[in-house]
């Protein structure tokens, strides 16, 4: 009985020891598999690393009773990321469902991808291995397979562009009286009935007002005088001339004692012999018989002498003529224009900061540009909607300020305000742009979807949600043509590295950023243009050092790393 048992423990020994060893070696010869990564470097896309490994197994190597999960790991300073999916193999003697790799040899490819977070920049990705046959399993060494995460689809301008509801503030806003003078006809005097009237009182009157106001400025005084276009044209002639001279005796005796009217050209006449455009004004409004038929006659015929000979023949409707439209064109037009100025821009802020309710709503709206404090014209705006509260302009553009402050909760409550009043595209875009902000992508990308009318705002704020899903070329078709960096960006990201480049060569002025540069430098780097990388890197740092500590670790300057020059553009 002891002998049987001693040979059990033996023969368990012996398994045990054929089990490790099995183990032991498949471990020793764990560099005979080939790795292949794709791609060599990881990139993140949509917020997602994505990764595909393929695995050769040489001829003998695979355990026949062996399994090996594999696990392919992100590690960095701080933390680490697994990749959601576990791959696991087998030997043909395993009964298990997994993969059968041979012991002639065989392959596995894995894709997978993980949540990418700003520590994978600087990264590797490891291979983690776990053999086990029976009951004993063993712990490969790690492998690395690749290193960090090139980053660059998370430099986009995520900023949507907002649309300002402006004011329309006129400093100078122009003013005209006019009154009509009606003359018998055939005759040029004035009448004192028509000195009466109640537009020429008017003028008068206002002539008065004008003179007594320092904050209104005469500009001119003009008469039109014109002749019925009924007779011969020798005689309407003169009569537009003569009507002509008595209106401006008139007109120039009001300004008499007025320093404004002395100047050079203040008063301008003009004379008209033959008013075909006022007549056929005065047909086209009135109601007499054969009314289109003149009009046709008028489209028809552009002698005069044939439209009054066509126009007579028709003698029931010049009938009507004579006494209900003739009378009206008899008449000289008296004009006078007037500047009314308004408060300078330093009595505009003055009065928003001591006394904002005697402004008016184009004023206050206005007074915000004035100033560069962000809180001033916050509270400026905020002031004009207490003020006006069903005025859209005043609420979008607090919203619009409290974004600019890096606030858009509070700017989500003013654009909710104005959308109640009108839930209009300028809304909705900087609604849009709100949760831009705030990094709902999904709420943007509602906001914009759902305006009447495609804006080059709205494409631009479709075009970074684009970017952040990893719709490159879609991103592309949003941005449109006009050379900026967030096209260039999305250029770039879709592999069109030669237009990328040609788009950041064009981007001039303002819109040349240190972001461009930047930009250009990793363009440089993927072109293996060694000079347009480092001139574009030292143009981005010295306009931000910030891009120093970014380009040291930023695996698409990897085959630059140990470049003096690059080294001494990132110290």
């Amino acid at each position: 009985m002891k002998k049987i048992k001693g040979y059990f423990i033996l023969i368990l020994a012996a398994a045990v020891m054929s089990g490790c060893s099995g183990l032991n070696k498949m471990k020793k010869n764990a560099d005979l598999i080939k790795y292949e990564v794709t791609p060599k470097v990881l990139e993140a896309h949509g917020g997602q690393v994505g990764v595909t490994v393929k695995g050769t197994f040489p001829e003998k190597y695979f355990d026949k009773k062996t399994t090996l999960q594999i696990t392919p790991v992100l590690t960095y300073a701080g933390g680490e990321t697994a990749y959601d999916r576990v791959e696991v193999l087998q030997g043909e003697k395993v009964q298990a469902n997994a993969k059968v790799i041979s012991y002639t040899g065989g392959n596995f490819t894995y894709t997978s991808t993980v949540p990418f977070n700003d520590a994978m920049k600087v990264s590797e990705l490891m291979l983690r291995t776990t053999a086990t046959r029976g009951s004993q399993s063993l712990d490969f060494d790690p492998i690395k397979l690749a290193d960090g995460v090139i980053a660059t689809s998370t430099l986009t301008e995520k900023q949507g562009r907002a649309v300002i509801m402006k004011d329309n503030f006129q400093r100078i806003i122009p003013e005209t009286q006019m009154a009509d003078i009606h003359y018998v006809i055939n005759r040029s005097d004035i009448r004192s009935s028509e000195l009466k009237g109640e537009d020429v009182t008017a003028l008068k009157q206002f002539i008065g007002q004008v003179n007594q106001d320092p904050d209104r400025v005469f500009k001119s005084a003009v008469t039109s005088s014109y002749a019925s276009p009924d007779g011969k044209f020798e005689l309407n002639e003169k009569l537009s001339g003569n009507r002509g001279t008595a209106a401006d005796r008139l007109i120039q005796a009001e300004f008499k004692k007025i320093e404004a009217a002395k100047s050079a050209g203040f008063f301008d006449a003009m004379t008209t012999p033959e008013d075909w455009e006022g007549f056929k004004t005065e047909v086209e409004k009135s109601n007499i018989p054969d009314k289109e038929l003149i009009l046709r006659v008028l489209s028809m015929y552009s002698d005069p002498v044939v439209r009054e000979r066509e126009i007579r023949n028709m003698s029931n409707a010049f009938e009507a003529l004579k006494t209900d439209i003739l009378p009206r064109l008899r008449r000289s037009k008296l004009m006078v224009n007037v500047d009314k100025i308004g408060r300078t821009d330093e009595q505009i802020l003055s009065q928003m900061r001591s006394d904002p309710k005697v402004l008016d709503l184009e004023e206050l709206l206005y007074a915000p540009t004035l100033t560069s404090d962000k809180n001033e014209q916050l509270k400026f705006y905020q002031t004009t909607a207490d003020l006006f509260p069903k005025c859209i302009r005043a609420h979008n553009n607090v919203g619009l300020t409290y974004l600019a402050l890096g606030k858009p909760d509070d700017a989500l409550v003013a654009f909710e305000k104005a959308k109640a009043l009108q839930n209009n595209d300028v809304v909705k875009n900087n609604l849009g742009m709100t949760y831009l902000a705030k990094g709902e992508l999904a709420k943007a990308e509602e906001q914009y979807a759902s305006m009447t009318a495609s804006t080059p705002e709205s494409r631009w704020g479709l075009g970074v949600i684009a970017v952040s899903k990893g719709e490159y070329d879609q991103a592309v078709n949003y941005y449109g043509t006009e050379s900026n960096y967030n096209l260039a960006h999305a250029q770039l990201l879709k592999g069109d590295v030669n237009r990328a480049k040609a788009t950041l060569d064009a981007i001039q002025g303002t819109a040349k950023t240190s972001r461009v540069s930047y930009l250009k430098a990793v363009v440089g780097a993927r072109l293996d243009d060694r000079n347009y990388m480092l001139t574009n890197l030292r143009e981005a740092v010295a306009a931000d050092a910030a891009w120093k500590a970014y380009a040291k670790t930023d695996v698409e300057f990897a085959k630059f790393f140990s470049d003096d020059a690059f080294r001494a553009a990132v110290q």
